[in-house]
């Protein structure tokens, strides 16, 4: 191990779309500031970040239903998706920023026009879909949502799932052409490119062995170059451990108050792949159903349009699966070696709250291919066997903490856990993740740096134009800054449907 002790001011663990976001917005705001990156894989965007291992849905909560819940006196509610959307118009402005500024080139390689929808069978789900849409058109972020029960109408919006369908099933579905499919990895890699224009350090295949809190302030991070096997330890002000599923084993390392009685539950998931083109043609938008009874919120099927390598394709998923690695490439010690005393108790609380989670994964596992395509004929009643394949998509580790509802208690967003001096945060969770990630990074910047924060307000507002604004209460800002990040992307506007 080298005897050296190099120093910088922030440490970003991890080459996914977390690291290259929290970076690129570091060094326009502090440019001055010295940034490494560690990646233990050979490049940027591998695990979850990469494009074939998520959905590369935009989440604006355009189409996801389980963002919408129906209370017990049949109202919907609609504030987890207004909140969500927000939270997604702060990425688009972002992006738009960078694209407008040349740090990043042709936005069409990262992210494009798509329409979301929704869509239900049986009259109870119709039902719930009619008054959801109509809750959800009474909010500015929504505007340009159309419902249709009518067949002839939904097969010019969906002929491939149409065709073939019972004439008696009663079928709802909203649309909204302002989705969007976004590369999260192409994203990722184009991020890293232009970090590295700016001087930031960017190490491939380099593993982190250790973090400890250093005498004099911040953390030693001890790094093996995997190449060479060469040890080395780094000193930083700030770390940022944005390692995906394998974030959660990094932060017990730190032995920060915060990193107790925080477990992790690893799912994996399967994708159904079309990508022949006489079949990717008949689709054009992101589909997505409702969760079967009992599902997790994970779980929801969707048939979607996505463009990978320049390519049409057509993906339906996802189907869980289980495996006790918290990282596609990880070990199959790792949800063993996360468990510790400080979070045993709550690990086993969870354990016995989520036997129908463990039910739902063992029912996943044990489905055949000719299963898996019974349920997507639930969306393609004319499916072919021989035009789809299984992939396997990105392992997600699912947060489990005690809260106020209990012990052990299973989470499925995106949490930030910080040290109380601000010094290291942990990025941990999944959906909405990539989608929302320039408000977790804003949220984990006033933890983490709540001294630069006033002085750097006026350049994040030029970046992020509606930062401190709810744009759901600000109809004429959003309908503005929508249009100008729909020009600069290369996105769809909303002009035909101005109030």
């Amino acid at each position: 191990m080298s005897s050296v002790l190099k120093k910088t001011d922030v440490i970003l663990i991890g080459a996914g779309i977390m690291s290259a976001t929290l970076g690129t917005m570091l060094k326009e705001l502090a440019p001055e500031w010295e940034i490494k990156t560690f990646e233990k894989l050979a490049s940027a965007g591998e695990e979850s970040s990469n494009e074939w291992n998520n959905a590369g849905t935009g989440h604006a909560a355009l189409c996801e239903l389980n963002y919408t819940t129906e209370k017990a006196d049949g109202s919907v509610d609609i504030s987890k998706a207004v909140n969500i959307n927000e939270q997604f118009q702060l990425s688009r402005q972002f992006w738009a920023h960078l694209v407008e500024r040349k740090l990043i080139s042709n936005p069409h390689e990262f992210i494009r026009p798509i329409p979301h929808m929704s869509w239900v069978t049986g009259e109870k789900d119709v039902d719930f879909l009619n008054k959801r849409f109509k809750a959800l058109s009474q909010n500015p972020l929504f505007q340009g949502m159309e419902y249709s029960e009518d067949k002839e109408r939904l097969k010019e919006w969906i002929p491939l799932m149409m065709q073939g369908r019972d004439a008696s099933e009663p079928v709802a579905a909203t649309k909204i052409d302002s989705g969007t499919d976004v590369n999260f990895g192409a994203l990722t890699r184009l991020l890293f490119d232009h970090l590295k224009t700016k001087g930031v350090e960017v190490n491939y295949r380099h593993s982190i062995k250790d973090i400890k809190r250093a005498p004099e302030g911040g953390w030693i991070v001890k790094v093996q170059n995997l190449s060479n096997n060469m040890v080395e330890r780094h000193h930083a002000k700030f770390v940022f451990i944005g390692a995906g599923g394998g974030s959660l084993p990094l932060l017990q390392k730190t032995g920060i108050p915060e990193s107790r009685h925080i477990g992790g539950f690893p799912v994996s998931g399967l994708f159904m792949v079309c990508k022949k083109p006489e079949v990717a043609e008949k689709h054009h938008a992101k589909v997505y159903g409702k969760a079967k009874l009992g599902a997790p919120p994970m779980s929801v099927p969707h048939l979607d349009t996505r463009y990978i390598d320049g390519k049409k394709a057509l993906l339906f998923g996802p189907f869980a699966g289980f495996t006790p690695k918290f990282l596609k490439t990880g070990s199959n010690m790792d949800l063993i070696g996360s468990v510790k005393p400080s979070n045993l108790f709550t690990m086993l609380a969870a354990g016995a709250k989520e036997m129908g989670l463990t039910k739902y994964l063992v029912q996943q596992v044990m489905l055949s291919n000719a299963q898996r395509i019974s349920e997507l004929r639930e969306f393609i009643p004319d499916v072919k066997d021989e035009d789809w394949e299984v992939v396997t998509a990105g392992q997600r580790v699912q947060v489990i903490k005690d809260t106020p509802q209990g012990k052990g208690t299973l989470q499925f967003g995106t949490e930030v856990v910080s040290a109380a001096d601000g010094s290291v945060a942990a990025l941990l969770g999944a959906s909405p993740g990539a989608s929302t990630a320039v408000h977790v990074m804003l949220e984990l910047m006033q933890r983490c740096f709540p001294q630069q924060m006033p002085q750097w307000e006026p350049k994040i507002k030029e970046m992020i134009p509606s930062y401190g604004k709810l744009l759901s209460d600000n109809p004429e800002l959003f309908q503005e800054l929508f249009d100008s990040t729909a020009d600069a992307l290369g996105l769809e506007k909303i002009a035909a449907v101005r109030r």
